[in-house]
């Protein structure tokens, strides 16, 4: 299995020159540049490099298809944060300890930067499509089933405007999707069965919304990075509310062993649930957290 430095200088590339793409030139400067603002320096990019850990525990026999697959799932990621931080939805002037996208360069820089990198992931996996077509067009529906409707990431911002969000389906679409396409999209790339991986991501990712929703009640805003207390400010459901601390860190607890068990045998099987610990302690909220103002470590 490959190492993660391996792993981090395979995404860092292929989102460098997929990066380019977008500043050729002729091209509009100023939304370029945003674009790449909002990728770069990028956050612990969990997810490209939970779907190049499994594509490797897979056999990994197309390279080229894993890496697009996880640049495509990042560059998804990085929008979704784009149009999260805008004033139509949590007005956050912050993201990865700098000024969000909109407070950079200005609203409609914003909400074209996080369109164009929608399209600039599907376009990244298109250009592997040759490499080998049947994996490619499962890739593009396992991708797109995890940003729209009726489950994916826009499914997940669309419960914020409900009525009566159901904590589960809220996470599992705003968080969840992704991890699940994840995993599904590393064991496709390399010639797997990508149901025998969908529930690694699913439960690794309701894990990282509950160390949100704790770190939103709990974290120290100049350690995060971003706004804290935005659940309470908007009325969204959160761990936190539902099960008070104690229970929601029980239950983040429970859902990373969950996620550990769920690694189905395969060459890489011990070293993928090794790295999914390791990666699991940079969130877990310190002991005796009180309900607000300790830090803990941003897991975006």
């Amino acid at each position: 299995m490959a190492t993660t430095e391996q792993l981090s200088t395979r995404i860092e590339s292929t989102l460098g020159r997929a990066l380019s793409r977008a500043g050729k030139p002729g091209a509009p400067p100023k939304l370029a540049e945003a674009m790449r603002y909002a990728v770069f320096p990028g956050g612990a990019r969990v997810r490209p490099s939970l779907c190049l850990a499994v594509a490797s525990s897979c056999g990994d026999d197309q390279p080229a298809l894993a890496d697009a697959a996880g640049a495509a799932i990042e560059l998804l990621h990085c929008a979704s944060l784009v149009h999260d931080d805008l004033p139509c939805f949590d007005d956050a002037p912050t993201r990865r300890g700098k000024p969000s996208v909109h407070r950079a360069y200005g609203e409609p820089l914003a909400v074209l930067a996080g369109d164009a990198l929608i399209v600039l992931a599907f376009e990244t996996l298109a250009e592997r499509i040759l490499d080998h077509p049947a994996r490619a067009a499962h890739l593009m529906r396992i991708v797109a089933g995890s940003v729209g409707m009726p489950f994916g990431i826009v499914a997940g911002q669309a419960w914020e405007s409900e009525d009566d969000a159901i904590l589960a389906d809220y996470q599992r679409a705003k968080t969840g999707s992704l991890f699940a396409a994840a995993t599904e999209a590393g064991a496709v790339a390399a010639g797997g069965d990508s149901q025998l991986w969908r529930v690694v991501g699913e439960r690794l990712g309701e894990a990282y919304q509950v160390a949100d929703d704790i770190q939103d009640v709990t974290g120290d805003e100049a350690v995060l990075g971003k706004p804290t207390g935005v659940d309470a400010t908007y009325a969204r459901p959160n761990a936190v509310a539902q099960h008070g601390l104690a229970g929601a860190t029980r239950h983040l607890k429970q859902l990373v062993t969950d996620a550990v068990d769920a690694v189905p045998p395969c060459a890489g099987q011990a070293m993928l649930q090794q790295m999914i610990l390791q990666q699991s302690q940079r969130f877990e909220p310190p002991p005796n957290a009180p309900a607000a103002g300790r830090s803990a470590a941003h897991p975006a």
